[in-house]
């Protein structure tokens, strides 16, 4: 029998966003990305070939006024997707994690794909004054993080533990992330069900 390609099209329009492209979970690693913000773009690539996801993503979006929404809505669809495109959940690990350094920063993240919506975001407080990377913020890292947990439906913490320069910070997060999103999703051979006592995971 062949094995299901674990996909979902990505595809949402609002006033101020025009967004589309393809998720597969099972991949190469493989990217086609453009946001208009390039930072961000740089942290999906990173994500995604990590995660060893397929990963195409156009999006078009006021930024003539910030990066808010453009941020905010494609984490939106990408949580979507991988939501979707998991369907039943069934066979999956559910859980995942991975600490990744990346020159003198380092973080955490945490993963429980369990049907239910938790975010925390912990780092250090002499972290909060970092400068923005291509008009990139910390915070816009962290509402990217959460809208996805929102739209999956999922458990995630993000625990950065050192790092003063915003560019290797979210490089480490986005890393860790896909790296734990792909140990999350990753098939159980011995799970014949749905990994929860349950019996769902909605």
């Amino acid at each position: 029998m062949a094995k299901k390609i674990r996909s979902a099209a990505i595809k949402r329009k609002t006033t101020e966003t025009d967004i589309t492209g393809k998720l597969i979970i099972d991949g190469a690693g493989k990217t086609d990305i453009n946001t208009g913000i390039g930072f961000l773009d740089h942290m999906l690539t990173l994500f995604a070939f990590h995660g060893l996801f397929d990963l195409t993503l156009k999006a078009k979006g006021d930024l003539n006024v910030d990066a808010h929404h453009t941020n905010e809505d494609i984490a939106i669809c990408l949580g979507k997707a991988f939501k979707e495109a998991l369907g039943d959940c069934k066979s999956i690990k559910r859980y995942g994690s991975k600490e990744v350094p990346m020159d003198m920063a380092a973080a955490k993240v945490m993963v429980d794909i369990g049907g239910r919506y938790a975010f925390l975001w912990k780092m250090p407080s002499y972290n909060q004054t970092i400068p923005k990377e291509d008009k990139y913020s910390l915070d816009d890292g962290k509402d990217f993080m959460d809208a996805f947990a929102k739209s999956a439906n999922i458990n995630l913490h993000v625990e950065i533990y050192s790092g003063e320069d915003v560019h290797h910070v979210l490089e480490a997060v986005f890393k860790a992330f896909g790296i734990a999103i792909d140990e999350a999703t990753q098939i159980d051979a011995r799970r014949k069900g749905v990994p929860s006592t349950k019996g769902r995971i909605d």
